[in-house]
């Protein structure tokens, strides 16, 4: 087949590339060859339009184990021999053709990204928008994503622990579903995926390769559009039960020591595999693709390049002992063959019958080799112009506060996400600590040890639309406030960066000035960025997604039993709000859901101030001055106090505190750097003195079971409990209360 510049556009390379491609080889590149570079060069393996930005993130941290990037996933030290490995990707396109596969293989390739390195995944989470609930097509999406998530993680045997969703129209046709894994490895015993050894032999381990998943990586670096339904193909099937065979046959054959090198044969699968491992040890590979163990018949040479099938690894090992490996695999009854060698040239050799179909330069394909390294223009959105000109003033006070705060906690983003969550197994594996009594962030034992992590998932996107540099602060300092809530040292994070088209000079502007404010806040918190994923292209005919560059962060607890709670512990304690109440409703779910308002910008925020509030509660909570912690999000004040009562069925009585503030900011305002706190009576004078040059506002107390603000008696704990509970329940039945429905 001759290959033209139509071909390659047709594989959705530039004319540029194409030429860079025939400049490189010093040929033309002949279909397999095309194909390979096509896969390799695209947004989702090559990061070609965001890797000039990643790398002015803060990458460096005394408990780093690996360089960022370097690997699969993060590694950081934890103490006691014990390292935890962690990252999140998204799967954004799959999930947006077919929810249930898209979702399922997101959670499973994530996995196959920790347990590649040596790792045993002992916890998930994910992060995930859709459109407006009430659309049929929404409640579509996410039945079949929530399906695929608990589907896979259910019987692969991780819990699921955690996440967030969000319901926003910018959503409607491209959802997001980003997908988190956490495993536990011990310090010496992971693996590398580096080919290295002259002469060592290449396996494929794992599932028999067929047709599905050609062309994901492609897939996932384009717009959504109305014909992306015929690209059907390119979402790859998964099979729970297969990784789970897989991944303690990794395991086993791990601590033979006969391995060399192993990764994951995720996006652009073999070729992506083989030319990374070799990249990365300066070495090649004579690969006979009729040698790859197949479950359709007359596959071509491309295919076998190209196709993303799950559960599937490739793997470097020591000469004469391949009979150790594959006694491994054929104990667990996976397939298994020798399907090339190490070389020392550079470049990968594939083989089909014995007839020679690619010869390709490993370095040349690869991220951080030879893959194009754009510089993209941007400019600032004119949408600023709209939020720039909002007035806080034209917006009146509502005179029944009762009534807002009743909507607001029916709306989607804020009422309990119970029909959710119930489908996930949080407690296989033994090892969630936060069943009982939730904190902010997942809490699970880090065994062997007893040590605990504190694990989660944050972006309020609506920030980051309003003003992508304080919104991607906000991000991190959320993230970082919902390890501290919990008692837990922030320790690192992994990101997934869901944006639209990187050509699009205003959605450029969003990505840089994201990236900008997240790394000012991980210098600020010491939390080093591991790794993670980008994803662009997250858009529709009409427009792109909200920026959403999700955070994903690990904190340490050095014994688990010293978790903090969010919920209230009895009645006659004491409530505080730690940091400083602000005249400000800009892009709360009030002002947006409530009064309509699309266009504001984003609430106060101060890194330093955050800072200094995260650091002063953890002094709280180290020295037990407090009996509960659980930051000021979604819906501000008023819902951080109702989510507070609900695990114990509690209530509380509390007072506006500062008068001069209009109340609707007052209780529904989500400006930052504000936590609620409980206290016992006969801490409160050591409470007050630990205080003392901090800012702190006295609310109220506990009750038994009654609402009371402001003096006025808004019902019984249980009444509330019952429309926050079932508020989503609600909607997919067909049964939107009042207020649900002003709320949307």
């Amino acid at each position: 087949m001759e290959v033209t510049l139509k071909t390659a556009q047709q594989l959705r390379l530039t004319e540029e590339e194409f030429e860079l491609i025939k400049q490189k080889l010093g040929r033309t590149p002949n279909f397999n060859e095309l194909c390979s570079f096509s896969a390799m060069w695209s947004e989702h393996c090559s990061y070609k339009n965001s890797i000039k930005w990643l790398k002015t993130l803060p990458r460096d941290g005394k408990r780093m184990l690996v360089k960022a990037g370097d690997e699969n996933a993060g590694l950081m030290d934890i103490g006691d021999g014990y390292g935890v490995v962690f990252k999140i990707e998204s799967h954004n396109h799959p999930s947006a053709i077919e929810p249930f596969q898209g979702a399922a293989t997101g959670v499973g390739g994530i996995h196959r990204d920790i347990f590649t390195m040596g790792a045993r995944p002992i916890a998930s989470l994910n992060s995930l928008r859709f459109g407006n609930l009430t659309e049929s097509k929404t409640q579509h999406l996410l039945a079949g994503v929530v399906h695929g998530i608990s589907h896979y993680g259910n019987c692969f045997g991780v819990p699921t622990v955690g996440g967030e969703i969000y319901f926003e129209q910018k959503y409607h046709t491209n959802p997001l579903v980003n997908a988190m894994s956490v495993g536990i490895v011990k310090n010496g015993e992971t693996i590398s995926a580096t080919a290295k050894g002259i002469g060592n032999p290449v396996f494929f381990v794992g599932s028999a390769t067929g047709k599905d998943g050609i062309g994901g990586a492609s897939f996932a670096s384009a717009d959504i559009t109305a014909e992306s339904t015929e690209e059907l193909p390119a979402v790859q099937v998964g099979d729970p039960f297969q990784e789970k065979k897989l991944l303690e046959a990794c395991l086993e054959v791990i601590k033979t020591g006969a391995v060399v090198g192993m990764q994951d044969m995720g996006a652009a699968g073999i070729i992506c595999s083989t030319s990374e491992m070799s990249a990365k040890g300066e070495v090649g590979m004579r690969i006979d693709l009729d040698k790859v163990p197949t479950r359709q018949k007359n596959m071509k040479a491309w295919e076998l390049l190209l196709s993303e099938s799950q559960e599937r690894m490739l793997m470097v090992v020591e000469k004469g002992r391949e009979a150790e490996v594959t006694a491994v695999f054929e104990k667990w009854d996976l397939p298994c063959s020798e399907i090339g060698e190490v070389t020392a040239d550079g470049l990968l050799q594939f083989f089909m019958n014995g007839q020679l179909e690619a010869v390709l330069p490993a370095y040349e394909l690869v991220l951080g080799g030879g893959a194009p390294q754009n510089s993209r223009d941007y400019i600032r959105p004119d949408y600023f112009d709209k939020i720039e000109a909002f007035k806080p003033e034209s917006i009146e006070v509502p005179e029944d506060l009762k009534v807002v705060a009743e909507a607001l906690t029916s709306i989607p983003n804020i009422a309990s996400k119970r029909w959710v969550y119930v489908q996930y197994d949080s407690m296989v594996g033994t090892v969630n600590a936060s069943t009982n009594a939730p904190s902010d962030a997942a809490v699970v034992i880090a065994k062997p040890t007893n040590k605990g992590l504190a694990l989660t998932t944050d972006c309020n996107s609506r920030y980051v639309y309003a003003d992508p540099y304080k919104g991607g602060m906000i991000a991190v300092a959320e993230a970082a406030r919902n390890i501290v809530c919990s008692g837990a040292l922030p320790l690192g994070i992994t990101n997934c960066l869901n944006f639209g088209n990187p050509y699009d000079p205003g959605v450029y502007f969003q990505f840089v000035n994201a990236i900008k404010g997240m790394g000012e806040a991980c210098v600020k918190f010491d939390t080093p960025v591991t790794g993670g994923n980008v994803s662009f292209y997250n858009q529709n005919p009409d427009g792109p997604v909200y920026p959403t560059p999700t955070i994903g962060m690990v904190g340490l607890l050095d014994n688990v039993n010293k978790k903090m709670t969010m919920d209230f512990k009895a009645p006659g304690d004491m409530i505080f709000m730690l940091g400083t109440s602000r005249p400000d409703i800009n892009s709360s779910e009030y002002l947006h859901k409530i009064k309509g308002v699309e266009f504001s910008p984003a609430p106060h925020f101060d890194l330093e101030e955050e800072y200094e509030l995260q650091q002063q509660l953890a002094f709280l909570i180290s020295n037990k001055y407090v009996e509960s912690a659980h930051d000021v999000s979604e819906g501000g004040l008023f819902i951080a106090l109702l989510e507070s009562c609900f695990n114990r069925n509690l209530g509380f009585d509390v007072v506006a505190t500062d008068y001069k503030i209009r109340k609707d900011a007052y209780w529904f305002g989500e400006a930052q750097s504000r936590v609620v706190v409980t206290v016992k009576s006969n801490r409160l004078a050591a409470f007050r003195k630990a205080m003392e040059g901090h800012p702190f506002e006295e609310l109220g107390e506990v009750t038994t079971g009654s609402i009371e603000v402001d003096g006025l008696y808004w019902g019984t704990v249980n009444t509330w409990k019952d429309r926050y509970d079932n508020a989503i329940d609600n909607l997919l039945a067909g049964h939107e209360s009042e207020h649900a429905l002003s709320a949307l």
